[in-house]
């Protein structure tokens, strides 16, 4: 089974706790993923976000919806987090979020995603002809969001947050 490795890093001009806070909440996601995938949190605002906290999506990729579930496997405030796949699209997603201070008031964020993908050879082909390629746009997408929602402008308590939770805290 081909292991496929992505990659990506940007630099906000935030500090590192308020920075990790942003990631922390997961119904941020549906502020930062692409409009095309039709993303949203099934999952009710957990309490707090810990080792163990389950987390169920829904998304649509090329017109099909499907359900998404992850699990919090590594959870180190401000410096680092792990998330996986249960249920999904992929045979293996493995995502690690860290945190490193680079300046008082900056901070890299790195994400780095192991994936496998299922049908063997056709999932090669569909990896090197169209899966790579959207992962890269939509990781593109996320940082040009994150960009202009952590921009240096707004204040911390200005950070936006999730306008829709709790319209897509019901199943």
């Amino acid at each position: 089974m081909k292991t496929y490795v992505l990659e990506h890093h940007q630099e906000i001009k935030r500090p590192r706790s308020e920075t990790f806070a942003f990631f922390a909440d997961a119904f941020n996601l549906e502020l930062i993923t692409p409009g095309f995938l039709r993303f949203r949190i099934l999952t009710p605002r957990p309490g707090s976000m810990r080792v163990g906290t389950l987390l169920e999506y829904q998304l649509s990729l090329f017109g099909l919806p499907f359900r998404w579930k992850t699990l919090i496997e590594s959870w180190s405030p401000d410096d680092s987090f792990v998330d996986v796949q249960l249920e999904g699209p992929y045979l293996l997603w493995r995502h690690t979020h860290s945190f490193e201070e680079t300046s008082r008031d900056c901070t890299l964020v790195r994400d780095h995603v192991e994936y496998q993908l299922p049908l063997g050879a056709a999932g090669r082909l569909a990896n090197g002809l169209v899966v790579a390629k959207m992962l890269e746009k939509i990781f593109e997408h996320r940082a040009q969001a994150i960009a202009g929602l952590l921009a240096p402008a707004n204040k911390p308590a200005e950070i936006p947050r999730s306008e829709t939770a709790g319209a897509n805290s019901q199943k």
